[in-house]
């Protein structure tokens, strides 16, 4: 078995500068490596949630990391404890709230945000499921 210690998404965006500056302002993360010429790591120090970007095109990365990522079909879940209220907070910073916020009868409450690179961002507060 392989044993993992960790596990983070890297997401290809041609624009680091602009998602270092929204997940370090709107979500508190921590720069641990940036390289504007080649990838920026971001590590949340109050969970340990990262998350990876990487530019487009970068000779030393294999030809299947070099394409533009689709921001198509890709969510990146991020669960607070009070999704209400993160939803305030999200208006009062004027993000771009591409989903209102919402209940599910999953027992879910979430809303959707969209980051400078075009990920959407759901961020879920879970709830007792229904019956």
């Amino acid at each position: 078995m392989i044993d993992i210690q960790t596990m983070f998404p890297v997401m290809v965006a041609t624009n680091l500068e602009d998602v270092k500056q929204f997940y370090t302002s709107v979500f508190g993360f921590n720069v641990v490596f940036f390289d504007a010429s080649f990838y920026l790591h971001l590590v949340s120090p109050s969970t340990g949630v990262q998350l990876g970007f990487l530019l487009p095109n970068h000779p030393s990365q294999p030809q299947f990391l070099q394409s533009l990522m689709s921001v198509d079909g890709y969510v990146i879940s991020l669960e607070v404890a009070d999704a209400a209220k993160a939803y305030i907070e999200a208006e009062n910073m004027e993000l771009p709230i591409i989903m209102e916020l919402k209940e599910e009868a999953w027992g879910q409450i979430h809303f959707i945000v969209e980051d400078p690179a075009g990920f959407k961002i759901d961020i879920v507060e879970h709830l007792e499921a229904l019956p």
